[in-house]
């Protein structure tokens, strides 16, 4: 069992989250990238950020403890549950091509897909291992409304993960008032990146969000084998405070009790159960959890962990309450 240490700052020896079992997908794409879920760059970038900003690593070490209070809490019974959280969406499409310009109905697609696995009604959860049904987390109590949507034509052929998408004055598009709103910025092209995430120590700034390329957002049309819309589920764990359940590093700590420890991530779609030694223990490993690194097929499940770890962001005192507040 993984326990949060606290007083000890590790992040600054995680690794890049770029290590795999998944060969390279040739998928359909835009502006002839190759693009796998080989690569998700949040933990990095959010590494870097702690590195060089004082105050954001002072308001992550703040979150930490505060979401451990509220799990220990909720643990102890003196948390109930007040019902479900609903955050507004506002979407931001950048878009060079017609086909970048995905259409109104893939974004509502897309939100569908979010309220199913964060609801757990997704069609594929039976598919979960009986070893792993106890601890699946069941309905998170977070649902996703689209409020807004916002277009904008851009010459811009590739974005990078610098946040340029998120400035008018680089070509994107300025947030909706990050505080209150959950803003989604989708671009048609990140090369090999399918999308990234800010973490809640980062909320209500201007560049707080998500960024998803257009191949792999909602489910009709969009670029096989990531093409259920299980992107965007992955990087709102993030945007909601959860890591890649290996920790980015080899049997590395995702702060979730829950969650077997494995050696890395792992990609395509495995054949269950498939065991990872770590400290001389062979575990069977949850390779089907959102924060892994497989197929969109593959993934369909959050743990209860994961599920206490997103609440404490979203509830009463939670850095991200304003969301609910709407």
């Amino acid at each position: 069992m993984k326990k949060l240490l606290f007083g000890v700052f590790a992040l600054a020896t995680l690794t890049a989250c770029n290590t795999t079992t998944d060969s390279t997908e040739n998928i359909a794409d835009l502006g002839n990238a190759k693009a796998s879920r080989k690569y998700c760059p949040s933990e990095e970038i959010r590494t870097e950020l702690l590195k060089n900003d004082a105050s954001a690593k002072a308001r992550y070490a703040a979150l930490e403890a505060g979401t451990e209070k509220f799990i220990q809490a909720r643990k102890a019974g003196r948390v109930l549950a007040d019902g479900t959280i609903e955050i507004p969406v506002v979407f931001n499409v950048l878009y060079r091509t017609t086909a970048e310009n995905i259409s109104d109905a893939r974004l509502a697609e897309q939100i569908d897909v979010l309220n199913k696995d964060f609801g757990a009604t997704n069609s594929d959860i039976n598919k979960i291992p009986s070893e792993f049904s106890t601890v699946a987390a069941g309905d998170t109590k977070i649902k996703f409304r689209l409020v807004k949507t916002v277009r904008k034509s851009t010459t811009v052929r590739s974005w990078k993960t610098n946040d340029a998408m998120k400035k008018s004055s680089s070509k994107g598009i300025d947030a909706t008032d990050p505080k209150q709103y959950f803003n989604i910025w989708v671009v048609g092209n990140m090369s090999s990146i399918l999308g990234y995430a800010t973490f809640p120590e980062s909320a209500g700034l201007w560049n707080d969000g998500v960024v998803l390329a257009a191949p792999f957002v909602g489910v009709t049309g969009a670029s096989a084998p990531y093409n259920l819309g299980r992107t965007a589920t992955h990087e709102v764990g993030h945007y909601l405070n959860l890591r890649h359940i290996w920790g980015d590093a080899t049997c590395g700590n995702d702060f979730v009790a829950d969650t077997p420890t494995q050696t890395g991530s792992n990609g395509g779609s495995p054949t269950y159960p498939l065991y990872n030694t770590c400290g001389g223990v062979q575990r069977s490993v949850m390779f089907m959890n959102y924060m892994d690194y497989v197929y969109d097929s593959a993934m369909f499940m959050f743990s209860a962990g994961q599920r206490d770890r997103m609440q404490a962001i979203v509830a009463a005192g939670g850095v991200r309450a304003g969301l609910r507040n709407l």
